[in-house]
């Protein structure tokens, strides 16, 4: 019989390619807010209501859930969103694992490579490093802190927290929002064009959750992120270059972006480098290592 996996953030790119990854050898269940398939249970975060039918016989869960950190200004409104998306979600899920008195092989957490800040070092930032201490790194810290409480209450065997890098898929996300300015001839760096801007291509990132999964030994915190470091005037011009599109515009000014987006600008021009070594030394390798190879794949495909 299959084991159960219970996703959440159904809507989500990863949460799409993981289930199609690890279905044949999974029963896949997906929380959502408005249900479509026989296999998708609804939840109202918000109302903290939840299908416990969703829960029954459950193994494992990945927790996908969150809303989009780069989607909208960061107003005080926004902030919370961002905040509760993730930390009461998994806060409802614990209850309700309490509630029906299931213990879970494993809790496995999406989280962000922002747990070390936002803020431009030369520095490479390992697992074993403290967080930072600006908004994204409360948002992380508080998303671990709500993944800890499932084994720290005995409702799991294990947790595993992903530091999840900027996604590389042409179907959502960074590289998606770039596109279209370059494709139009008009792409140019952000800022400095120098911050670093840790990346992952999306089978990537699906690959290290089947591992979390599949592999016992993985337990605690590890960095999703390529192994090849690049800056944010790099990638673009590695975007250009793969579409043959030329790249002469000037940067965009960092005063600009905030202008245009408020304290969400930090996060766009700020960035720092860190390491996968934890996760390859737990026997996981990179499909996708080489940031110009992963984009022809990408772009190309």
């Amino acid at each position: 019989m299959k084991e159960i996996v219970l996703i959440t953030g159904a809507g989500g790119m990863i949460a799409r390619k993981l289930s199609e990854k690890i279905n044949e050898e999974y029963t896949v269940r997906f929380l959502t807010r408005k249900k479509k398939h026989d296999h998708d249970f609804e939840w109202d975060i918000k109302n903290g209501t939840i299908d416990e039918a969703a829960l029954e016989n459950v193994s494992h869960i990945i927790h996908l859930a969150g809303a989009n950190i780069s989607e909208k200004r960061w107003t005080k409104e926004r902030k919370q969103e961002l905040i509760s998306s993730r930390v009461d979600s998994a806060a409802l899920l614990l209850e309700t694992v309490r509630k029906k008195n299931i213990k879970l092989k494993s809790f496995i957490s999406a989280s962000g490579i922002n747990y070390y800040g936002t803020v431009t070092t030369d520095k490479i930032y390992t697992e074993e490093d403290p967080p930072g201490n600006d908004f994204l790194s409360e948002v992380v810290i508080l998303w671990e802190r709500a993944a800890d409480d499932f084994k720290e209450q005995n409702l799991t065997e294990r947790v595993v927290k992903i530091r999840t890098a900027v996604v590389l898929s042409k179907e959502d996300g960074a590289l998606k929002k770039m596109l279209p300015t370059i494709q139009a001839g008009i792409g140019s760096a952000l800022g400095s064009g120098k911050q670093y801007m840790p990346w992952i291509h999306i089978d990537d990132i699906c690959s290290i959750y089947e591992t979390a999964l599949k592999n016992s030994d993985i337990d605690g915190a590890y960095n999703a992120v390529s192994p090849q470091h690049t800056t944010n005037e790099n990638l673009t011009k590695k975007i250009a270059e793969v579409l043959k599109k030329p790249l002469f515009m000037p940067n965009v000014p960092g005063f600009v972006l905030k202008l245009i987006f408020g304290e969400l600008a930090d996060a766009l021009l700020e960035g720092s480098r860190a390491s996968s070594e934890k996760i390859q030394k737990a026997g996981f390798k990179f499909t996708h290592p080489d940031l110009k190879e992963a984009l022809e794949n990408l772009l190309r495909s």
